[in-house]
């Protein structure tokens, strides 16, 4: 037994610990994300990559103490997981591809194009429904009647420049990952509380990157609006609206 790569594995096996457990509940629980979503989701990333790679590691070193001079050997637990983890992430990815091909059929037959803005679909639906659909250069904005009847001229511009951010930021690579996360470890709650996080966090980073074209108090009662009329989402998604109606208001 090799004591040296064992104490290392050891080590290593704390870091994806602490990575793992009290670093995203105490990064979920600070205030300062709120001021800072940039900062905030590149840190989740660093956290998601760093124990990802910890654990590996420390699977490696953890065979290569047990069988010394055989890296074929020590390497093979340390492989399976990162096969597991990629294949996830694969699998994932197709799956979210699969569903934004369908969903752009389903809208091509479901909705008509509006007459005075472009890449943008109209569904003749009463609920007040906003959202891109990422599709590189083609990515299309979809709104609902019920959202046109909801708002008004000035409070749809920033709604539709909210939903336009999160293309243009490609918001959609970052919680295919999270969710690729999620489904990798499902028996794991802290991966659960990572996608959820990263999901609130992409609509502030929207909200900052809207703010830049439209007056803040415009965005606040828009989100304010939506969120009174929409029924749907459960008290999270409600939460979070009036979270960031209170952040765009002071």
């Amino acid at each position: 037994m090799s004591y040296p790569a064992l104490i290392a594995a050891v080590g290593l096996a704390a870091v994806s610990v602490v990575l793992a457990w009290p670093a995203p509940i105490m990064l979920s629980r600070a205030a300062w994300p709120a001021r800072a979503p940039a900062r905030a989701l590149l840190l989740w990333q660093v956290i998601a990559l760093a124990g990802g790679l910890s654990m590996v590691g420390a699977l490696w070193l953890l065979g290569d103490a047990f069988f010394p001079g055989h890296p074929w050997v020590a390497g093979i637990p340390a492989a399976i997981l990162a096969l597991y983890l990629v294949g996830h992430l694969v699998v994932t990815v197709v799956q979210f591809e699969r569903q934004r091909r369908r969903h752009l059929q389903l809208l091509l037959l479901l909705s008509q194009p509006d007459p005075t803005r472009k890449r943008t679909l109209v569904l003749d639906d009463q609920a007040p429904v906003a959202y891109c659909l990422p599709r590189g250069i083609g990515s299309v904005t979809v709104l609902s009647k019920g959202l046109f009847e909801a708002l008004d001229e000035d409070e749809l511009a920033a709604v539709i420049a909210h939903e336009r951010a999160h293309v243009e930021q490609r918001h959609e690579v970052l919680l295919v990952a999270f969710k690729a996360w999620r489904a990798a470890l499902p028996w794991f709650p802290i991966a659960a509380r990572a996608e959820s996080e990263v999901e609130a966090l992409v609509e502030l980073l929207a909200d900052d990157q809207a703010r830049r074209t439209q007056p803040d108090d415009v965005l606040a009662r828009a989100i304010l609006q939506v969120g009174r009329v929409q029924e749907t989402g459960g008290s999270s998604s409600r939460n979070r609206a009036v979270d960031r109606f209170r952040r765009l208001s002071g």
